[in-house]
C-alpha cells in the first residue's frame, strides 16, 4: 500500500491527526534534507513535502522563494532529490511528497520522471500548476506507478469545482486555507469548519489544511477542523536562521516536535 494511504489509515483508526512538514530539498544542503527528514520521522512527523527548487516558484512567498535560491545554490536537481529520497528509504519509511512546478517534470519527460520517483521511494506529487483538466495522462502514470496525485483547493474554490477537483485527487486533499502564496501569518482564518465541511461533502479523502500556520498554538487550532495540518514557511524560516549551524538538525527539530506536540493533542 502506498504510505501516505496507509498513513492516513493508521491515523483514521487511532483517533489522530496528522502532521505534515514542508522545507525545501536541498537547504542548506541535500546531506542536511537527509538529515532532517530522519529527524522529523522521529519528532512526529507523518508526512514530509520536499520543495523541488525552481527558479520561477509562483506559488511561494519571500520565505520559500529564497529557500529555493538556496537549494538551487546548493546544486540541487530533481535527480540528485530522487538519490536522496532513495537514502532516506534506507533508515525510514516517511512517507514523502514532491512539492514540484511541471516544467521540471517536463524537462525530464512524465513517464520517466514518475517512474524514477517511484523507484526512488516518493509517495506521491503535489504539482503546483498543473490542473485537474489537463492531468488525464498524469494520473494515469501516477496510478500505475502506485503513487498518490496530490490536487489543491483555495477558499475561492467554486463548489461545483470543488467536486471535480476532489474527484481526481488521490492520498488526500490539500486546502489551501488563504488566499496568496505561501508564508507565515499572525492569524489562522476563520471559516475553517464551514470551507472543510464543503470539501467534506464530496470526497472521503482525508483533508489537510496549509498556507500561514505558523505556530503550535495555531497548528492545534487548525488541527481542530482538519484531518491533518500542514507547516512550511515557520519550518522553513527555522532552516534559515540556523543553516550555518552544526547543530541544525536538532534546533529545528526542538520546533518541529512542538508543533507534532500541538497537533496529536486534538
Amino acid at each position: 500500500m502506498n504510505r501516505i494511504v496507509e498513513c492516513f489509515a493508521r491515523l483514521k483508526r487511532t483517533g489522530k491527526k496528522g502532521f505534515i512538514v514542508y522545507i525545501g530539498a536541498g537547504d542548506p544542503s541535500l546531506a542536511a534534507t537527509r538529515g532532517l527528514a530522519l529527524a522529523f520521522d522521529q519528532a512526529g512527523v507523518d508526512v514530509l513535502e520536499l520543495g523541488v527548487p525552481f527558479s520561477d516558484p509562483l506559488a511561494d512567498g519571500l520565505v520559500n522563494q529564497l529557500a529555493a535560491q538556496r537549494g538551487l545554490g546548493s546544486g540541487t536537481t530533481p535527480s540528485k532529490i530522487l538519490a536522496t529520497v532513495a537514502a532516506i528509504r534506507k533508515s525510514s519509511e516517511i512517507p514523502i511528497i514532491l512539492y514540484i512546478y511541471f516544467n521540471l517534470i517536463h524537462r525530464v519527460g512524465l513517464e520517466r520522471f514518475i517512474e524514477d520517483a517511484a523507484k526512488a521511494g516518493v509517495d506521491g506529487l503535489l504539482v503546483l500548476d498543473l490542473p485537474p483538466e489537463e492531468s488525464d495522462g498524469y494520473e494515469a502514470l501516477m496510478r500505475k506507478a502506485g503513487l498518490c496525485h496530490i490536487y489543491l483547493v483555495a477558499p475561492t474554490t467554486p463548489e461545483d469545482r470543488i467536486e471535480f477537483i476532489v474527484k481526481r485527487g488521490s492520498g488526500f486533499i490539500y486546502y489551501i486555507s488563504r488566499e496568496g502564496v505561501t508564508g507565515m501569518q499572525q492569524q489562522v482564518a476563520s471559516n475553517l469548519a464551514p470551507q472543510v465541511a464543503k470539501i467534506r461533502a464530496h470526497t472521503k479523502l482525508p483533508i489537510a489544511i496549509g498556507f500561514g500556520i505558523s505556530t503550535p498554538e495555531q497548528a492545534k487550532a487548525v488541527a481542530a477542523a482538519a484531518d491533518a495540518v500542514v507547516v512550511g514557511s515557520a519550518v522553513v524560516n527555522q532552516i534559515a536562521e540556523h543553516g550555518n549551524s552544526k547543530d541544525l538538525v536538532a534546533r529545528v527539530s526542538v520546533f518541529v516536535k512542538s508543533l507534532a506536540g500541538a497537533v496529536k493533542s486534538i
